[in-house]
């Protein structure tokens, strides 16, 4: 029967589950969630009213200009990605589309995720106090730092909690501030030991860094080329992999005369 059909009907009946399929594929939820800029914080200042780092057991430096961590925001691992808003977030440079299992590694309920996270900041909020006293050469036992910043989950402000920790013992080392007055932003994890690594989500902290005045970004070096790919204009990466690579870029930026590196 299907060969006296004319061509056209043949190919309209064959469309037709081809039609369903992708009608279907529409409404039907998908393992991505949508992510976008998230809020900036300046880690030398106040959260609430409380400052974010205190430092007791050790002369404190004024200091001056801003560290600001970034970060994202996610859809929850409950909420339902279909496809058309995947394509949507496919053609826009201020959302992205991410695998779930990237964003939540651990599965679980939205409370279980948010618990584990709070759980990562808290834990790299440690790691950030040791690399940075480990960096100076002071003793936690002498030198106490707490660390407060509500309503952020994860590890990547590590990076930036250590760089505040050292800018307010030692500045630049020679009396100096390390932001040189600017508005420097930045993301990485951070190890004891002081090395960094990557984070995800780069190219969207890098728009949440600009709109907030940034004009300096600190990006994992292996995560270079993904902070280049939606770069926004006036904001300059510089890449570090270690939390002295990234005391040595800022001192070099703030006395203008040392080699700072790039992407």
């Amino acid at each position: 029967m299907l060969s006296r059909l004319s061509r056209p009907r043949v190919l309209a009946l064959c469309g037709a589950p081809a039609l369903a399929l992708l009608a279907v594929a529409a409404f039907a939820p998908l393992p991505y969630v949508l992510a976008q800029p998230g809020s900036t914080a300046n880690v030398q200042g106040d959260d609430k009213g409380k400052p974010v780092i205190t430092i007791t057991g050790a002369p404190v430096r004024e200091t001056t200009g801003q560290l600001r961590m970034t970060t994202i925001v996610a859809t929850a691992p409950s909420v339902d990605v279909d496809l058309g808003q995947v394509v949507d977030a496919w053609f826009r440079t201020d959302r992205a589309v991410l695998p779930k299992e990237a964003v939540y590694p651990t599965g679980g309920t939205d409370t279980e995720i948010e618990k584990h996270n709070v759980a990562e900041m808290e834990q790299s909020q440690e790691t950030a106090v040791d690399a940075a006293l480990g960096y100076l050469g002071k003793s936690p036992d002498r030198v106490k730092v707490d660390l407060n910043l509500a309503d952020i989950g994860g590890p990547s402000a590590g990076l930036l909690f250590s760089l505040g920790i050292v800018n307010k013992l030692d500045g630049d080392g020679s009396g100096g501030d390390l932001t040189g007055g600017r508005n420097i932003a930045g993301t990485g994890t951070i190890t004891s030991g002081g090395d960094v690594g990557p984070v995800g989500g780069v190219p969207l902290k890098t728009q949440a860094a600009r709109r907030d005045g940034a004009t300096v970004f600190l990006v994992p070096r292996e995560e270079c080329s993904q902070a280049q790919a939606e770069l926004p204009d006036g904001l300059r990466l510089v890449p570090v992999t270690t939390l002295k690579d990234a005391v040595r870029a800022l001192v070099a930026l703030e006395k203008k005369g040392g080699k700072v590196p790039s992407c």
